[in-house]
């Protein structure tokens, strides 16, 4: 399956982040956002062509190793939305009652339990409550948003989001925030290793809407509003101008 490179120029914004420090100790707070990857045309191709990132378990998309939290609020959310599941809307419901919904990985860290080989609120193919993830679902039958219900790693995917100290030359700091593509470098040195990414795959780039709208309430979570729509305007001239487009969308 082809990819592009994961070196090609990207444009860049940066901006102050427009909302007031609610602490005027607090450190001025930078965003930096890749207007290549929020303008691109990568949709989740989950279900309709994704390939999965280990081999031969294309049906698992991305969820073959399973969900790290990102703290311990990240995992309390979670645990009340699994008291919403039930043996019909959930697979592995009986699996996750007895054993519990987390479990450490090969370094210790904690991550949500891997049940045959992938996550265990992945149904699978065949389930009659339906394939994909049952939080995923669940969100939407109670007509709420996915971001509520599922592991912070698993809503934000594919945009990654940093933070980077910054000490200027007249000796202030900023706290820089990266708002990016969360391509094969993002997974650490075993990136390079999974079978396929879709953030570089022309296959995914096939969207109807670029990234900073179909995204827009994981961008709106992740920024807050007021940046949110500085990005959107920056976007929405990027696009006209069609500078440092991204490699993988149709040309």
């Amino acid at each position: 399956m082809p990819e592009v490179s994961l070196d090609f120029p990207r444009a860049w914004f940066e901006f102050t982040d427009p909302a007031p420090r609610e602490d005027p100790e607090d450190a001025e707070q930078v965003f930096r956002c890749d207007l290549t990857w929020l303008t691109s045309r990568w949709t989740c191709v989950f279900g309709s062509g994704c390939h999965g990132i280990a081999a031969g378990r294309a049906s698992d998309g991305c969820c073959t190793l399973g969900a790290h939290w990102s703290d311990e609020d990240d995992e309390a959310r979670v645990t009340k939305w699994v008291e919403r599941l039930t043996p019909e809307t959930w697979q592995h419901h009986a699996t996750g009652t007895a054993d519990g919904i987390t479990e450490p990985d090969e370094d210790g860290e904690p991550r949500t339990r891997r049940v045959d080989g992938a996550c265990l609120f992945l149904n699978r193919p065949g389930f009659a409550g339906g394939e994909g993830c049952a939080l995923h679902a669940q969100a939407l039958r109670e007509g709420r948003h996915p971001l509520e219900s599922k592991p912070d790693v698993c809503w934000q995917l594919p945009i990654r989001r940093t933070y980077d100290w910054v000490d200027r030359p007249d000796d202030t700091r900023v706290l820089l925030v990266g708002i990016g593509e969360y391509d094969r470098r993002g997974w650490g040195p075993g990136g390079h290793d999974l079978h396929w990414w879709c953030t570089g795959a022309p296959e995914a780039h096939v969207g109807a809407d670029p990234v900073y709208v179909s995204y827009e309430p994981e961008l709106r979570e992740l920024m807050g509003d007021p940046a949110y729509e500085e990005l959107a305007k920056a976007c929405a001239a990027h696009m006209a101008a069609r500078y440092a487009p991204h490699p993988a969308d149709p040309v």
